[in-house]
């Protein structure tokens, strides 16, 4: 089983308002993919997911009309 930092952020809609909710923790899965899946399983999902080139995985969500985003970095 891996070992991922992940961050997740909610950003605020509210149009002057730039600040956004952010939670870090530290998980154990095999696919963040499914996490992800699994995580917003009772909501109408949409996300975009991009690898980046030292292996973080983006995913940018959009669920209930709110933009998230979830990074994953491998510890």
């Amino acid at each position: 089983m891996k070992e991922y930092e992940t961050v997740w952020e909610i950003f605020n809609k509210c149009p002057n308002n730039q600040m956004r909710d952010v939670f870090i923790e530290e998980i154990q899965c095999e696919d963040p993919e499914a996490y992800i899946r699994q995580k917003f399983a009772d909501k109408v999902l949409q996300y975009d997911k991009t690898v980046q080139p030292d292996g973080t995985i983006v995913f940018d969500i959009v669920t209930s009309g709110i933009k998230q985003r979830y990074t994953f970095t491998e510890i």
